[in-house]
């Protein structure tokens, strides 16, 4: 499935026909209404991969662009083919699904190679200009895992290094639109979350595409997904099942430019405590000292790894003191010892 053009990057003072995508609700799909829980690294990684070749932006962004493109291998590029600043890319690319980045670049590894054919074949429709070597994707094994080898540098040099960031963001983002829904319901969540761009004409959401698509879309008791995003300037509208729409992550509080944080930000540790934890385990722990109380799927998302191995990780930090774990609901929380504390503090040869 190829998706919908979100048209984030339209150069300004271009004219340009404003179209509007008409979603309709039902009494289910108003009740399976949501904001995405954790943060989708490769979705998120296509936006960010379309700012980077746009001029959106520019006092946020620019030293970003600056210092990622002088990092960009040849695999990467090829990746930046296939999602241009303006127009439709082959969905397979980006998976709108929360986890381990390990996890989604393999889920993309295993895409059945008629699905490749068929969403390249789309492309090709909308971009002619397609380079050639994309004729061969489907059917080449060696560079499809090429494509997929730039897919993960394109991840380590646009959003790796600033994820820890990201994801405090989105977080405080998800819990403005969770205050939304307690305060005024449904209604009031897809007022505010991107009014500029989205109107809610009850059963109706109106969302406008610049030079996009005009339509109705039914979601026909399926559901609606929310997902704040760091890239995202407009609104992106996903055609799958649920339906999602993608929209700029709280403005008023995202970071004026992107910085490259430090690697443990707030708990500057011994090199020693990687030396006997191992850095994933020292990861782990870290994030649970600077999220006091997350759960083991949230403590996965922020720490980068996959929900079995954080939870491996978290029975072994608690055995040995380190962290407490409880049982809330369906949920395990983490917090840390103070044990723990007291070994991601400790100076350097301490």
């Amino acid at each position: 499935m190829i998706r919908p053009d979100p048209k984030n990057d339209i150069p300004e003072g271009t004219a340009q026909a404003v179209m509007v995508y008409r979603i309709h609700f039902t009494i289910q799909d108003l009740a399976r209404t949501r904001v995405a829980e954790a943060p989708m690294p490769l979705h998120e990684l296509e936006l960010a991969a379309r700012a980077v070749q746009s001029r959106s932006e520019p006092a946020r962004l620019d030293d970003w662009r600056r210092r990622v493109r002088a990092q960009l291998s040849a695999q990467a590029r090829m990746v930046l083919a296939l999602m241009p600043a303006v127009g439709p890319s082959p969905g397979f690319l980006s998976p709108a699904k929360a986890g381990a980045v390990e996890e989604l670049l393999d889920l993309v590894r295993g895409t059945p190679r008629e699905r490749v054919r068929t969403s390249l074949r789309e492309a090709a429709h909308h971009h002619p200009s397609l380079p050639a070597w994309t004729r061969r994707l489907a059917d080449d094994a060696s560079l499809f895992a090429e494509l997929c080898t730039g897919l993960g540098h394109l991840h380590a040099s646009l959003l790796a290094p600033y994820w820890t960031q990201f994801t405090e963001h989105l977080a405080a983002d998800r819990a403005l639109r969770m205050q939304h829904l307690l305060d005024g319901g449904v209604e009031q969540l897809l007022t505010q979350t991107n009014p500029r761009w989205m109107q809610w004409k009850a059963p109706v959401l109106e969302i406008r595409m610049i030079n996009g698509a005009d339509r109705d879309l039914y979601l026909e008791g399926e559901g609606f997904l929310l997902i704040p995003s760091m890239f995202c300037t407009r609104a992106v509208v996903t055609d799958g099942r649920p339906v999602s729409v993608s929209y700029p992550a709280d403005q008023d509080r995202r970071p004026r430019e992107l910085t490259t944080p430090a690697a443990v930000s707030g708990h500057a540790h011994s090199p020693g405590v990687s030396t006997l934890l191992g850095r994933t385990r020292t990861v782990v722990l870290t994030t649970i000292a600077e999220h006091h109380g997350c759960s083991t799927k949230e403590l996965a998302a922020r720490a980068g790894i996959a929900l079995a191995s954080a939870s491996e990780h978290a029975t072994v930090l608690r055995e040995a003191g380190l962290i407490r774990s409880l049982r809330h609901r369906n949920s395990v929380l983490h917090s840390l010892t103070p044990l723990g504390l007291a070994l991601l503090n400790t100076p350097v040869g301490g």
